[in-house]
């Protein structure tokens, strides 16, 4: 009986580092999403039409074509459109203090459609 606890208590060990593991992947998933929706917000901002934000999204979809999408697949699909966002050059030409202002919002990641 003692065996069979300490096996259990091996067991649900693990199970815990797979459950940190996790939440740590969540968690950087969570940062990279909160960016993109920032700069999504800016560009909705400065006006950006659908085309050239439909554009960006092509660009990040083509240059992230893996045929097995998983995990990782998701967070360099996040990670290659925060790129393309950073990179637009409406986001580049706005004022340094509009895009502080903006950043100082109560909620920031409030989208109005």
């Amino acid at each position: 009986e003692l065996q069979q606890k300490v096996e259990e208590i091996e067991l649900l060990k693990v199970e815990l580092q797979m459950l940190e593991t996790e939440r740590v992947r969540l968690s950087l998933l969570e940062e990279k999403l909160m960016d993109v929706l920032q700069l999504l917000q800016q560009l909705r901002d400065v006006n950006i039409s659908k085309r050239a934000l439909g554009k960006i999204l092509l660009s990040t979809l083509e240059s992230c074509h893996d045929p097995q999408p998983g995990k990782a697949h998701l967070f360099e699909v996040l990670d290659t459109l925060y790129h393309e966002l950073t990179a637009c050059e409406l986001l580049q030409s706005q004022p340094l203090e509009t895009a502080q202002s903006r950043q100082s919002l109560s909620n920031p990641l409030v989208i109005s459609c």
